[in-house]
């Protein structure tokens, strides 16, 4: 029961710390960028599981130097971000096959939050609060930044500063993600709770509290069917959350 309660703690906070920032990247037309994202872990979580580390912990490196890559491709090209996103994660899969121990890939690929212990989920806590409070603080101005570039930098607002804040942001979701529903499903725990969201939130405040809620609901569900059907966790949050979104389009068209 002690198992569960630090799984269940951990998958609500990075459930909806990944609602919060899908909000966000719903706007900017990113949605599915936390995919190829979170296969730029992937190399790490093939030296976490090698070595016996925490794989968010081989996950961060990674995922941070390919934000950092895509940060100043984006400042040297000007290409659109997820342009370059997809750019970034085809090196990181390849290199993760060419070491990845084949009778591990499951945990790579679909995650196992059902094994966290205290302090993994003692950092979860610390990172995804640090990370919501980090964009309540930029989240108007990255708004605007997505509305006009021109007009934020009429406002004074640093473009490159807040998006660089944006995809350390995204960073350390996608890094968090991995362990709940590893390096494939990481894009489905950020989009299908903003998609619910969308469906029945009337306004932008309705909108980021139901995408936090049903993230962090999605990820309190799977791992509860995990505890009666032991299928693994990872598919089941994301399950969990597809039936909320089909709920979510059914009462749109009964209001």
């Amino acid at each position: 029961m002690e198992q569960l309660f630090l799984s269940i703690i951990t998958g609500i906070f990075i459930g909806g710390v990944a609602g919060y920032l899908g909000t966000l990247m719903l706007s900017r037309r990113m949605a599915l960028a936390a995919g190829p994202l979170s296969h730029l872990t992937l190399p790490g979580i093939a030296l976490a599981l090698i070595y016996g580390f925490d794989v968010s912990l081989g996950a961060f490196p990674f995922v941070i130097l390919g934000i950092f890559f895509i940060w100043i491709l984006e400042i040297k090209t000007k290409l659109p971000m997820e342009a370059l996103t997809a750019v970034t994660f085809a090196s990181g899969v390849a290199v993760a096959f060419l070491f990845l121990p084949i009778e591990q890939a499951e945990t790579a690929l679909v995650g196992d939050i059902t094994k966290v212990n205290f302090i993994e989920t003692m950092l979860t806590i610390a990172l995804s609060l640090a990370i919501f409070f980090l964009i309540k603080k930029v989240y108007s101005k990255l708004i605007l930044i997505n509305i006009s570039e021109d007009m934020a930098r009429a406002e004074d607002i640093d473009i490159e500063k807040n998006n660089f804040f944006y995809l350390l942001s995204i960073a350390v979701v996608v890094a968090l993600g991995v362990k709940m529903v590893g390096g494939l499903l990481t894009a489905a725990l950020v989009a299908i709770p903003i998609c619910a969201a969308r469906n029945i939130g009337k306004n932008l405040s309705e909108y980021i509290y139901f995408s936090v809620f049903f993230g962090s609901f999605s990820a309190f569900s799977g791992i509860l069917l995990f505890y009666f059907t032991r299928l693994p966790a990872g598919p089941l949050i994301i399950i969990s959350g597809t039936v909320i979104f089909l709920l979510s389009v059914f009462f749109k068209r009964n209001v």
